[in-house]
C-alpha cells in the first residue's frame, strides 16, 4: 500500500515506496520547542505505521542540526547512521543522518524499545585486542604488517558482540597461526584520533613467555602479516610507532609490578 503525502501540525508525510514513508518537519515546529516538536512527529510516526500500514518511516537530518537529531529521536526514531552526500543544498551534495522505525520495533514505552532506542544513538568505541607474547630473552613478538611500516603487537579489532579476551586469541590464530591463550589484562590503552581513524580503546592481554623457537611453527597471514620477529626493547624503539613503543614499556612494567594499568597514547595519566 502506498501511503498518501500528508501534512499534519508542521510534519509532512510523503511515500518513498515499497511500504516505506519518509518525514521532514518545517523550521517553525522546531521553533515551538522540543516537547512540542518530538510529540508531532511521534503522532506522524504511529500514523505511518499504524492507519497507513507502511513497515517502515525514517527521516534524513542534518548532522549539524542538534536539535532536530534530539527531536528524530525522543519521536521514537532510531539513529542508522550517516549517509554521505544524501541531500543536494545549493548545488553541494551534503551528508544526512540515517533515522527510522520499523513495524516490529518494540514501543519506546517498554524498557526493551527505549533500550534499544538508546542503543541507536549512544556512543560506540572501537576496541582493540593486542597480545604481549616474550621469549625466555625478554624480548617481544612484533608483526610488520602489509599495511603500513611499522612494527606493532599481534592482535586486531574486537568484532561486534565479541569478548576482547577471546577476541586476541581469535586474532593471533588467525593471523599467525599460534594457538596462545589470552592471560591477564596488563594494559588498557586509550588511542587518540589520528590519521583519518576514530578513537579508540586497546587492551593488552599478556600472552606468556615461550621459547624464541615457537616462530617456527607461525604460518602468517599473508593478507596482513609480512614478517615476525622477537625484538628487544631497543629494536621496538626503532621499528615501531613511538606511541606503540611507549604502550608496550607500559604494558611490560604492568607484569612487573608497574603502578600504570591506564595510559593515553602509552602514557600514564597519573
Amino acid at each position: 500500500m502506498t501511503s498518501p503525502h500528508l501534512t499534519q501540525h508542521g510534519v509532512t508525510l510523503e511515500p518513498a515506496g515499497n511500504g516505506v514513508s519518509r518525514l521532514w518537519w518545517t523550521r517553525e515546529l522546531q521553533s515551538e520547542g522540543f516537547e512540542v516538536a518530538s510529540s508531532a512527529v511521534r503522532t506522524q510516526v504511529e500514523l505511518a505505521l499504524g492507519d497507513l500500514k507502511q513497515s517502515r518511516v525514517e527521516a534524513l537530518v542534518d548532522p549539524e542540526d542538534t536539535v532536530a537529531i534530539r527531536i528524530a529521536t525522543w519521536s521514537g526514531l532510531h539513529r542508522e547512521g550517516v549517509m554521505r552526500g544524501a541531500a543536494e543544498v545549493d548545488g553541494e551534495r551534503v551528508d544526512r543522518v540515517l533515522f527510522s522505525r520499523i513495524l516490529g520495533d518494540s514501543p519506546i514505552t517498554e524498557s526493551r524499545g527505549f533500550r534499544a532506542l538508546l542503543n541507536s544513538f549512544l556512543p560506540r568505541k572501537r576496541a582493540i585486542s593486542q597480545m604481549l607474547i616474550r621469549d625466555t630473552e625478554g624480548r617481544v613478538l612484533l608483526c610488520r604488517l602489509t599495511y603500513k611500516q611499522d612494527w606493532d603487537l599481534p592482535g586486531g579489532v574486537v568484532e561486534v558482540g565479541e569478548s576482547p579476551h577471546l577476541a586476541v586469541a581469535r586474532e593471533v590464530k588467525e593471523e599467525l597461526g599460534l594457538d596462545l591463550a589470552a592471560g591477564a589484562l596488563v594494559l588498557t590503552d586509550w588511542l587518540p584520533p589520528w590519521g583519518g581513524w576514530d578513537d579508540a580503546v586497546c587492551l593488552v592481554f599478556d600472552g606468556g613467555e615461550h621459547e624464541s623457537s615457537i616462530l617456527s611453527s607461525a604460518v602468517l597471514q599473508a593478507r596482513e602479516i609480512r614478517e615476525v620477529a622477537f625484538l628487544t626493547i631497543d629494536e621496538i624503539r626503532a621499528s615501531a610507532a613511538d606511541f606503540t613503543a611507549r604502550r608496550i614499556e607500559s604494558a611490560l612494567a604492568n607484569l612487573n609490578g608497574g603502578s600504570a594499568p591506564y595510559t593515553e597514547s602509552g602514557r600514564p595519566t597519573g
